[in-house]
């Protein structure tokens, strides 16, 4: 593997400068595990895609109409070829991304997402843990908005090869790194987060509340957590356990209403928890397209009822919420 890539050693030389020897050891060590040879059997091409794109010594990343972009100059050879070596990373989910003159036009348009968290939380200076994080299309637009550190966390390989795609045009000193690893990587991490982030992962848990913990446990006194979920209508009693799959999807366990969220938040620590949206998933925001090929939001859905899903359950409505430590 090129010693630049996947290379979190700048992370966890400021996890040390701070003290925090054991926990920036145990994260070298999972994260050394999770992309040991055998683990995924397409890592060796996505590496070797990794090792082919063209280099760019002006490059500059920056969001370009909602698109996380790659700009700079590049030869017209160079440039045409881009298309064919990032569909190696197919499927893209969370974008959009624009490398050069190639718009990664991905399943999910996370930009609408972003606008419906930027308006009501400061990054300014803020050292950030994004758990579950995708491809760390957030965690660019934060550290974009001024975080100061961005800590992502995504067991998918997939996905932290497209993060480290996008990070081969980034200075060495760009301080946002995406560690292979789940929320589990925090359960010995320190209190030293100004802004936890969990945003479509509480209902993947078989544990929420546990999920919930790890996060309170990495924040600062006064950090603010930032979550994002699926939720039914009801009240302070109301949760859905799927009887199987939700949405076509096997992994999802507990979807509560609203009131009962902020009672888990309170239950588990959280202060001041707000209510920040409200919003029914659209094919506006999800859908498939030639960089995301699998079915999509129009294929979970009942084909002659949208509120529902196609196993008869609740369309999927997701909120926003905000509480501090």
């Amino acid at each position: 593997m090129p010693p630049a890539l996947l290379n979190a050693q700048p992370l966890y030389d400021h996890l040390q400068s701070l003290q925090h020897h054991d926990w920036a050891a145990a994260l070298s060590q999972q994260t050394a595990a999770a992309v040991a040879p055998g683990r995924n059997g397409h890592l060796p091409l996505w590496t070797e895609t990794w090792d082919r794109l063209p280099d760019c010594p002006d490059a500059r990343i920056h969001t370009v109409d909602a698109a996380v972009a790659v700009t700079g100059t590049l030869s017209p050879a160079d440039d045409n070829a881009l298309p064919a070596l990032l569909k190696t990373l197919h499927p893209w989910r969370k974008g959009p991304f624009r490398f050069f003159n190639t718009l990664i036009d991905t399943e999910w348009r996370s930009n609408l997402k972003w606008d419906r968290l930027a308006r009501s939380i400061d990054f300014r200076g803020c050292h950030v843990v994004d758990v579950g994080c995708g491809n760390g299309y957030y965690g660019w637009r934060m550290l974009e908005a001024g975080a100061s550190l961005v800590l992502g966390l995504d067991p998918f390989l997939l996905y932290v090869m497209q993060f480290e795609f996008l990070r081969r045009y980034a200075p060495r000193n760009t301080p946002h790194f995406l560690l292979p690893l789940a929320d589990d990587a925090l359960a010995n991490a320190p209190a030293l987060f100004d802004i936890a982030v969990s945003m479509g992962v509480l209902y993947h848990r078989t544990s929420p509340i546990e999920h919930l913990q790890l996060l309170w446990n990495t924040l600062r006194p006064g950090g603010r957590l930032v979550l994002e979920t699926l939720v039914v209508e009801g009240g302070p009693e109301t949760v859905l356990v799927p009887p199987g799959r939700y949405a076509k999807m096997r992994n999802v366990w507990f979807i509560p209403s609203v009131d009962l969220l902020i009672r888990w938040l309170l239950r588990t620590g959280f202060r001041h928890p707000e209510l920040l949206d409200v919003s029914i998933t659209t094919t506006h925001e999800q859908r498939s397209t030639d960089w995301m090929t699998f079915e999509s939001l129009p294929d979970f859905l009942h084909p002659t009822d949208p509120t529902q899903t196609i196993e008869g359950c609740p369309a999927p409505r997701r909120a926003l919420l905000t509480a501090t430590r």
